[in-house]
């Protein structure tokens, strides 16, 4: 049976860091697709789709991690790590104080994924650029709301502490034992 994981945390926490690293180490993983989904909306002439339209960018989201979801089925791969989980969505909405129909929790619910491990709010690495404009502080929120979306599910969460990369995904491995 295929285990999902999810690698999520507030803004500038170093997912993407472990995401790569983990496929150097083999594993199957599935790109983080808000950028894409801010990239898009630029060369449509949108500067900050989910400043304008955050309802329209949560859409776009949750399609997309639904696709994302579905098409991992159809891979060989045994475990497949997740940049963000489709609970990611109405967690950031509800950070933005943003109302949603209710698709997103049944989605959330309908598709389920095995370990969620959460990167706590890291200072000394936090950076901004032009696709990740919160503050340090929002991002402390965001990953408030974030577990509080995955504990709402019935998710176990488990934290990744402090690190290297490659002390955090040892860390993460040794919890799923694979080494």
């Amino acid at each position: 049976m295929q285990q999902r994981i999810v690698i999520t945390g507030g803004p500038g926490t170093g997912k993407t860091t472990l995401i790569k690293e983990l496929e150097k180490r083999g594993f199957e993983c599935t790109p983080e697709i808000s950028r894409q989904v801010t990239l898009m909306a630029r060369k449509k002439g949108v500067d900050h789709l989910f400043l304008e339209d955050p309802l329209l960018f949560s859409k776009l989201l949750l399609e997309g991690r639904e696709q994302q979801y579905i098409d991992v089925s159809k891979s060989p791969a045994s475990i497949i790590f997740f940049d963000r989980g489709i609970p990611d969505v109405h967690a950031y909405m509800n950070h933005f104080k943003t109302e949603y129909p209710e698709i997103y929790i049944k989605k959330s619910k309908k598709y389920r994924y095995n370990h969620i491990f959460l990167l706590p709010p890291w200072k000394e690495i936090y950076t901004t650029d032009n696709e990740r404009y919160e503050s340090y502080e929002l991002s402390i929120d965001i990953y408030n709301h974030l577990k509080i979306a995955y504990t709402k599910l019935d998710y176990k969460i488990t934290e990744v502490p402090f690190g290297k990369v490659k002390d955090r995904v040892d860390f993460i491995l040794k919890q799923l034992n694979l080494i």
